[in-house]
This record gives C-alpha cells, sequence and structure tokens, in this order.
C-alpha cells in the first residue's frame, strides 16, 4: 500500500515540476520578448496598423478662352459614423437610434429607416469606429445632417465623420466633350485635355496617417494631414464657348436633317493655330447623336476632292502647269490604265481651263493634267506632297491623331492608276485636321501651324506659362507666287464653282467642296455611301479663320459637299464674323501689373507664388485663407477664414479658388470675365440661404 502511494506521489511531482517549469519558461519567454525585443515587436505592430494615406490633390480647371469652367472640381463627402462613440452610453445610442434612421431615410431616400437602424446598430455592436453611411454627400446635404439626433451634439461627441472628396464636373455637359476628355484613375485609356495634361491638373498629393481599426476599415489618426496636398494648375484652353454652342448646334441640325452617321466641324485662327471650336457627333447605339469619337482628330480617310488643292499646288510650283492652260474633259469620262474615272457631271464640261476645272471640282480635269505633268515622274509629285508636310502627323497634345497615308511610288500597292487617282483625293489618307491645317498654311502666306489647344497654365488665378504658336513649317511652297495662285482659285469655288451657295455681301469666303466615295473594306466603293466635305476660310482677302466641316454618309439623298457642308460652315461662319471681325468691338486684353498690390487666396499657394517673385510674405499667419496688401509701405496679410453659414468673401481672388470657396459653402457660381474677382453679388459676411447664386465678376 505504501509503495503504491509513493508511486503516484512520484507521479504527481513529477507533473507539478514540469508545469512550474512550463510555466517558468513561458514567464521567462515573455519577458524576454517584452523587455529584449519589445521595440522590434511593437514597431512590427505599428508597421501593420498605422500607415500613410495618400491625399489627393484638388485637381486644377479647364477654362476656356474667356475664363470658363469646361471642367472643375467640385466637393462631395463620405458620411462616416463613429459608431463606437465613447461619448455617450449605449441608453443614449438605443434612445436616438430610430429618430437618426428615420431623418437618414427620410432626407436620402436610398434605404428605409429600418435598413438605416440595422446598420447603426450593428455597428454599435461591432464598435464600427469608422461606420459608412452615404457616398457623394453634397454640402447643402451635410448642412442638413449635423442637426440630426446624435449627430447633433457636434462632430467629437455625435461622432459624425464627413470626408471631402473631388468630383470632376463638365458645367456644359457635352460641350466639347471628347476634346476636354478624362483622366480616370487606374485606365490608361485617358483622353483629351484632361488626359494630355494629367501631370499638370494633379497637383500634388499629401498625406495622412491612418489607423487599421478592422476588417480592412481604416480611420484617420489625427484631425491634421501630417503633409498638405497641393492643388493642381488650371488650363486655359483656346475654345470659344459661343462659337461651340453654334458649331455643335448647326452640325446636329444637319446630321438629323440628313440622317448621317456622324460629323465634325473644326475652327482654327489662322495666324495662331487656336482651336476656337471642335465639334464630333455620332450615333450612338439608340441612334442619338453625341460626342462618341474625336472625329476631327482620330479619324484618318480618303479626303476626296479636297485634295486636289494640293495636287495642282504641287503642279503649279514644280512650274508644270498654268492656271490657264486648258484641259479636254472628254465627255465626262477617262480611262488610265483599266480603269475609267468619271466626273459627277454626267456629258462632262468640255474644253476648260485649269482654273475652271478646279472651280467645277471635275476629276476628270484634274486627274488628266496631274498624270502629263508627272506620268514619268511620279515620285517627284510624291515629294512634292511630302514638302508639304501632308504626309506628317501635327505632333498633337491630344492623343489619338490619326496617322496620314501617303504611298511613295515603291509601295507594294502602287499601280499605274495611283498617279491619277491620289491627285483627286483617293489612295491617301488624311484626318480632317490635319487637311484644315494645310488649307490654314495657305490662308497664312505659306506658313503652316500647329493646332493650338491651350494658351495659357494657370496656378491661384495667375498666369504662370504662355504657350506660343508653333511654326510646323515656314513655308509648304518655294515659290510665293504659288500660294497667291492658290487663294484665287480657292475664291473662285465660292464666286462661281461648286459653293456658290456660300456667296454673300458682306465678307468672301474662299474654300473647295469635297465630295468622296466611302470605300467598304475590302467590297471597294458603292453609289451609297459618301463623305461631304468643305473646308476654307475668310475673309478670304485678309484670312483670320479657317475652317473645316465634315459630314460622314448622309442618306436622304444629297451628299455633295457644297449642299450637306456648306451650310453649316456659313452658319458658324456668320456667328465668328458678327461677334469677333466687328471692328465696332474690337479689344485688346489687359496686360495685369507685373508687381502684386492685392492678392487672394490659399495661404500656402500665395507663399509659394510670392517666393517666385522674391516677395517674402510676414510670418505668423494661421487662416487658410488669406489676402496679401502690398499697397503701402507695410505690406500685411488678412485672414480670410470664412464664417460658416456666411457668404464668403472671394473679392481679389482667382476664379477656381472662388468657385472653390463659393461651391463648398453650397452656393452656385456664375462667373463673368476673366482674371480675378472684381464684385460679388452676394454681400460678404450676409446668411447662406437655400439655393443661392452668387455671381462673381473678373477683370
Amino acid at each position: 500500500m505504501d509503495s503504491n502511494k509513493r508511486e503516484i506521489l512520484k507521479k504527481v511531482y513529477l507533473v507539478y515540476f514540469v508545469m512550474v517549469a512550463v510555466g517558468l519558461a513561458v514567464l521567462g519567454k515573455a519577458a524576454y520578448i517584452q523587455i529584449v525585443e519589445g521595440e522590434k515587436w511593437r514597431e512590427k505592430a505599428k508597421k501593420e496598423t498605422i500607415r500613410y494615406d495618400k491625399i489627393e490633390a484638388n485637381r486644377g480647371n479647364i477654362l476656356a478662352s474667356d475664363g470658363s469652367l469646361l471642367a472643375a472640381s467640385v466637393p462631395v463627402f463620405e458620411l462616416r459614423i463613429d459608431a463606437g462613440n465613447t461619448h455617450y452610453k449605449d441608453d443614449f445610442f438605443y434612445e436616438n437610434v430610430d429618430s437618426l434612421a428615420w431623418h437618414l431615410s427620410n432626407h436620402f431616400k436610398d434605404r428605409s429607416r429600418q435598413e438605416y437602424k440595422q446598420l447603426l446598430v450593428k455597428g454599435r455592436k461591432s464598435n464600427n469606429r469608422y461606420l459608412l453611411l452615404k457616398r457623394n454627400v453634397t454640402y447643402d446635404d451635410l448642412k442638413k445632417v449635423r442637426k440630426f439626433p446624435i449627430f447633433r451634439l457636434g462632430k467629437y461627441k455625435g461622432g459624425i465623420i464627413a470626408e471631402a472628396k473631388n468630383r470632376r464636373e463638365l458645367p456644359f455637359k457635352w460641350l466639347a466633350f471628347r476634346t476636354i476628355g478624362w483622366d480616370k484613375e487606374g485606365e490608361i485609356n485617358d483622353i483629351g485635355l484632361e488626359g494630355a495634361y494629367s501631370s499638370i491638373l494633379e497637383g500634388e498629393k499629401g498625406q495622412r496617417l491612418v489607423q487599421l481599426i478592422g476588417k480592412g476599415v481604416w480611420r484617420p489618426l489625427n484631425d491634421e494631414n501630417e503633409i498638405e496636398p497641393r492643388d493642381g494648375h488650371d488650363i486655359v484652353t483656346t475654345i470659344d464657348i459661343n462659337v461651340q454652342d453654334v458649331a455643335e448646334d448647326a452640325l446636329m441640325r444637319q446630321l438629323i436633317a440628313n440622317e448621317a452617321d456622324h460629323g465634325s466641324v473644326i475652327l482654327m485662327e489662322v495666324a495662331t493655330g487656336n482651336i476656337l471650336a471642335i465639334a464630333n457627333l455620332g450615333k450612338n447605339s439608340q441612334g442619338e447623336y453625341e460626342e462618341k469619337y474625336n472625329y476631327a482628330i482620330g479619324e484618318s480617310s480618303e479626303p476626296g476632292s479636297t485634295f486636289k488643292l494640293a495636287s495642282l499646288i504641287a503642279a503649279l510650283d514644280d512650274g508644270l502647269l498654268s492656271l490657264n492652260d486648258t484641259v479636254d474633259t472628254q465627255g465626262g469620262a477617262v480611262k488610265f490604265a483599266n480603269r475609267i474615272m468619271r466626273d459627277s457631271h454626267h456629258g462632262g464640261y468640255g474644253r476648260i481651263s485649269v482654273r475652271r476645272a478646279f472651280e467645277l471640282s471635275s476629276n476628270v480635269g484634274i486627274s488628266k493634267v496631274i498624270h502629263k505633268a508627272y506620268k514619268d515622274k511620279p515620285q517627284q509629285f510624291i515629294d512634292k506632297l511630302y514638302a508639304m508636310r501632308l504626309n506628317q502627323p501635327l505632333e498633337l497634345e491630344i492623343a489619338g491623331e490619326g496617322n496620314p497615308s501617303i504611298k511613295n511610288t515603291s509601295h507594294k500597292y502602287w499601280s499605274k492608276v495611283s498617279l491619277p487617282w491620289m491627285s483627286i483625293g483617293y489612295e491617301v489618307a488624311i484626318t480632317p485636321l490635319q487637311t484644315l491645317a494645310f488649307y490654314n498654311a495657305i490662308a497664312n502666306n505659306g506658313v503652316m501651324v500647329k493646332p493650338r489647344f491651350v494658351k495659357e497654365i494657370r496656378l491661384a488665378g495667375e498666369t504662370i506659362e504662355i504657350k506660343e504658336p508653333v511654326v510646323l513649317s515656314p513655308s509648304i511652297v518655294k515659290n510665293p507666287e504659288t500660294i497667291a495662285q492658290a487663294r484665287s482659285i480657292l475664291e473662285g469655288v465660292v464666286e462661281h464653282g461648286t459653293a456658290t451657295n456660300l456667296k454673300n455681301p458682306i465678307y468672301k469666303i474662299a474654300g473647295k467642296t469635297g465630295t468622296a466615295q466611302i470605300a467598304q473594306n475590302n467590297a471597294g466603293y458603292n453609289k451609297s455611301n459618301y463623305k461631304a466635305s468643305f473646308v476654307g476660310y475668310f475673309p478670304a482677302d485678309s484670312p483670320k479663320y479657317s475652317m473645316i466641316v465634315v459630314i460622314n454618309n448622309p442618306r436622304k439623298g444629297l451628299y455633295y459637299g457644297g449642299s450637306i457642308a456648306g451650310p453649316v460652315f456659313r452658319e458658324v461662319a456668320d456667328k465668328v464674323y458678327a461677334t469677333r471681325l466687328d471692328p465696332e468691338t474690337d479689344k485688346t486684353d489687359s496686360i495685369p501689373a507685373a508687381f502684386p498690390l492685392l492678392a487672394s487666396g490659399k495661404g500656402n499657394e500665395l507663399e509659394l507664388l510670392m517666393k517666385e517673385i522674391n516677395i517674402v510674405l510676414p510670418a505668423g499667419y494661421q487662416s487658410e485663407w488669406i489676402t496679401y496688401s502690398g499697397q503701402d509701405s507695410s505690406p500685411m496679410v488678412i485672414p480670410r477664414e470664412p464664417a460658416e453659414d456666411k457668404i464668403p468673401d472671394v473679392t481679389g481672388m482667382g476664379a477656381r479658388d472662388a468657385v472653390f470657396l463659393l461651391e463648398s459653402a453650397g452656393i452656385k457660381v456664375k462667373i463673368n470675365g476673366k482674371g480675378k474677382v472684381k464684385r460679388q453679388s452676394l454681400p460678404p459676411g450676409s446668411r447662406i440661404t437655400a439655393g443661392s447664386q452668387c455671381v462673381i465678376e473678373l477683370g
């Protein structure tokens, strides 16, 4: 019996000592981790639960030539709640959660009261300190939400969290939509000016410290950002909103009237290359017209008769023909190798001058004189086209430019009929904008300028860079008299040729009609698919503006360029002449002072701006928004922090800052003029009322 007892005691003691040893080992290891390795593990835990998040800067605005907003970022908010808030007890929460859920449901109308209540209660039980309630909340919404039960206790006691985001808005909606474009984060198909100037518009990102609070949800650790973002620059385009509107409206009506597939209009300033209007409309899947593709820039196709000008210029400049030479149109048909060239006018025009052949757009006449001039040296004709830069892209900032295609005599598809067919605009491909740049060079005395979409870059309302015109070719011809001859035949087209419907007693138009059959892939050409165009400039005697109109595949019987594209050209030209060429209203822009006597805006931006011109702001200002006054011997900084529910004072600010402040306060904004804010229609400091609109005048 005693031996059994001793055996049992031995086993008990053994287990006891093993347990003590294990316990001591655990305690020792814990002490080792805490004391020796503690710093390492604490740092690792901190890295895994705390991180820096990037804060998007306010994206710069895209402005029309007069300062009107074409694209702007407006503030919206994510509404969240600290459902695990310890500033009130559970009893208070459950007494008020029904009322809060009812207010949220009644205001946003996106969930039922019961759904909001379930969401809030679940967040409270799980101690969710960052519960998402609603995205894309406007400032007006936020002001009302702050007065709801629980939230009315304030930011900290009520647990309301409102995180500002930026949403891109287009005030003029679809106007020049494809040219303005977009820059979508994470996507590679950025287009238009948004894509081309993204690095300038996006500014510099800031940083804030955030903490993981569970289930992949991160919450800001501090009220202030560790690194504040720096807003992007604004770009001022060359687009004239009024002319753009007329161009799109005229194009839309003509497309609808003729049941056409798509079309484009481009208006350019002759001397500078400024694009004042660029409209692109095509049918969507519902059969409605919208800006679905930038045909003006991207659609490279056979131009047809508008290319005849390049052919004649080549021969004129080489001295191989005269406009007074005559050509027999042979009853309207002539055979080259195994193909027959035909005129649109049945029976032809008999024997006519080269000038008249161009005015009447005779395919037979033009192809015969070019074939005669270059049949033994076709590469010389191609080289001449290359010298006019017709085989090169325009190197636009905007992505998606179609490549021109003008083959040479060594190309595998060069044939015995290539020369005559190329002379009238077939077996070549060129975009509408490339065609316009060529005609613009004729209007510009032979100087080819690059089409320009942006004329200025601004920061905080101040111009920091002016985009100068770029010359692509100082002269597209070797003999100046060639340009004079080209201009005379372009005037003849309108005076007594295929575009007499554009004649008017007020100002002269010069240009060329184009009617091209559209190739149907491998099926060749047919007599039901056409492209109608008109390209030219005005006033013809002193060209200021050039324009091209292209309408593809009209289905109502008419398909000639003068009848389809001509009326659109005339409507836009009339608008431009009435608003831009009236000598009584000719104005020049005022030149801003080089030294800022008064400047308003964000303090950090003004400080950077002033450093660039060697001005140091007085130290110690605390306000985010300030006015710098340097109008006397003692410059000073005046705080401009806007009071809640009061109209902010935006006088002296640039358009972007003024719009941001006013719209952040829930006020709709209308802008007149350009420059800095001279006056505002709503008095600063007065109470904000629902639906307020403030007109700000710039100067």
